[in-house]
């Protein structure tokens, strides 16, 4: 079974967005909840074994645009939905602005 990982750009700054919190759900239940580091990603992989099936990512970019300075972000939460295949790597980047983001399923 494959990893699962993410990292964060801030497309205003041109920079890692480092603090943003983050939580990976399949279905209702929470997988990981988490922080950015300095290089805009996680410590570790959201999922070592990462199992096949539907999966949630929420980003909490609200909190990280008001920390930046951005008094009203037009976005607030940005929930990707992605499914993960067998036997596969994924990383789901995500490069974002207070008012638009963009994703791709990496590897």
């Amino acid at each position: 079974m494959g990893k699962l990982t993410t990292h964060v750009l801030d497309t205003v700054s041109g920079n890692p967005a480092n603090g943003v919190h983050l939580q990976l759900y399949r279905g209702a239940e929470l997988l990981a909840d988490t922080i950015t580091n300095a290089d805009g990603r996680c410590d570790a992989p959201l999922l070592d074994d990462a199992i096949p099936g539907e999966y949630r990512l929420v980003f909490r970019m609200g909190d990280y645009f008001r920390a930046q300075g951005i008094a009203s972000p037009f976005l607030n939460e940005i929930p990707i939905h992605f499914s993960i295949e067998p036997g596969r790597n994924h990383h789901v980047p995500l490069a974002c602005s207070p008012y638009s983001y963009s994703t791709y399923r990496g590897s």
